[in-house]
């Protein structure tokens, strides 16, 4: 095979659609905008969500709810992922980050208490819920809130 001679997968390709360039084109004259009008004229159009004058939905509907700016969002661990881990050894969240289980850390580590843990480990975490604690301890271990 040469260079000359690859070409692109079938159905890969599409040829272009040249409107307003003759009637044998099937797209001349008004080229597909019908004739006249806000939609025919250059820069024409409404804007998304324009409703003709009409009260747009977006502003009948009532607004709702509030956004806390303070609000801190954790990426919750369960004990049980935790047993993978050979025991004696200090879990921090840059280990749990390396190792694939935590991806985006938000504003910390909350580790929760799903699932049995029967390794005994030293766990480093933001939060732990009461459960968990009670989990890891139990498992010989101990948990360090940082």
């Amino acid at each position: 095979m040469k260079l000359h001679e690859l070409s692109p997968a079938p159905g890969s390709t599409h040829v272009r659609k040249r409107k307003g360039r003759g009637i044998g084109s099937g797209n001349g004259k008004t080229a597909g905008k019908g004739h006249k009008g806000q939609n025919a004229r250059s820069g024409g159009g409404v804007r998304p969500g324009f409703e003709g004058g009409q009260n747009p939905l977006y502003r009948r509907l009532p607004k709702r709810g509030f956004n806390n700016p303070f609000r801190k969002e954790y990426a919750v661990v369960n004990v049980e992922e935790l047993n993978s881990f050979a025991a004696e050894s200090e879990i921090t969240p840059e280990f749990l980050k390396e190792k694939g289980i935590v991806k985006n850390a938000l504003d910390g580590i909350k580790i929760l208490g799903n699932g049995e843990i029967n390794v005994k480990l030293t766990v480093k975490a933001n939060k732990f819920s009461q459960s968990a604690v009670e989990k890891i301890q139990a498992a010989g271990g101990q948990t360090e809130v940082i």
